[in-house]
């Protein structure tokens, strides 16, 4: 890839690097969000860290034209656009933040180059999010189909009601307005195809093959995903992993209990998982 080109990929994702310190910290969004969901983390981390942020393919901040609705019906797709990314910066090692479906993106990247990942702290995350067998992953297969079908019949109404779901505050909250912004800024049917493909997935039988150090982080009341999902992970993951429980409501505690979550947040980047 010549230079013209590594300039058009990390446009294309709104790529940003920011920071002093020698160690590169990743840190990635959620479905429906774009980076500007880590605005108040980021000033905690730039005295210490080279923090790289970018906008997964499908937010409202990147190119619709750029979306391939075919590649991108699978969180493989995003993984390895995440490893690009890293690829064209020359990084060859990084602590990396996800939220959400960007949780498994990292995970998934990390099979295929585990060396490209020292540690992960993952918020929110889950490898399916329809119910199974002896598994409650927090949606019946009615429940997701009620909800693409409320985003084809009027995708605005929907986000409206799903952004304050989400959240678990009231609409008029600073947090489910934000929400609200990022998912507005998303064209309907790039967001229908992102969330069918993320609903839809099934990760669990790769997460033994995730050997990266694992710190998952989970609200106490997330609509989105149950907490026994973070002990799920916690006992398939195939290295390392610590659960911590957080003491916020929602699916987006670093905008809605900032106060709470970010120091938790900071905390598990800075430290190692004991042995």
């Amino acid at each position: 890839m010549d230079g013209g080109d590594d300039h058009e990929l990390l446009e294309k994702h709104n790529v940003n690097v920011v920071g002093f310190g020698e160690q590169h910290i990743v840190l990635s969004h959620g479905f429906g969000l774009d980076q500007s969901v880590w605005k108040y983390v980021v000033p905690h981390l730039v005295d210490d860290f080279r923090v790289i942020l970018y906008d997964n393919m499908g937010a409202g901040t990147t190119n619709p034209d750029c979306f391939d609705f075919q590649r991108h019906s699978t969180i493989e797709a995003y993984a390895f656009d995440l490893i690009t990314i890293l690829d064209t910066l020359n990084i060859t090692s990084c602590i990396y933040v996800g939220h959400s479906f960007s949780c498994l993106v990292g995970a998934i990247a990390s099979i295929h180059r585990p060396q490209l990942f020292t540690k992960f702290v993952f918020m929110g995350a889950s490898p399916r999010y329809l119910n199974d067998v002896d598994y409650n992953g927090g949606f019946t297969s009615e429940e997701l189909e009620q909800i693409f079908s409320a985003m084809r019949d009027n995708y605005k109404a929907w986000c409206t009601g799903f952004a304050s779901l989400a959240v678990g505050g009231d609409f008029n909250s600073w947090a489910v307005q934000e929400f609200s912004r990022t998912m507005f800024n998303m064209r309907p049917d790039i967001a229908l195809c992102v969330a069918q493909t993320i609903f839809k997935c099934d990760l669990r039988s790769m997460l033994g093959m995730v050997t990266v150090p694992c710190h998952i982080l989970h609200s106490r009341k997330d609509l989105a995903i149950p907490f026994e999902v973070s002990e799920y992970l916690h006992r398939h993951l195939g290295g390392k992993s610590v659960v911590e429980i957080m003491d916020t409501e929602g699916h987006l505690p670093q905008l809605s209990s900032p106060d709470i979550a970010i120091p938790m947040l900071l905390r598990h980047i800075r430290q190692n998982i004991a042995s």
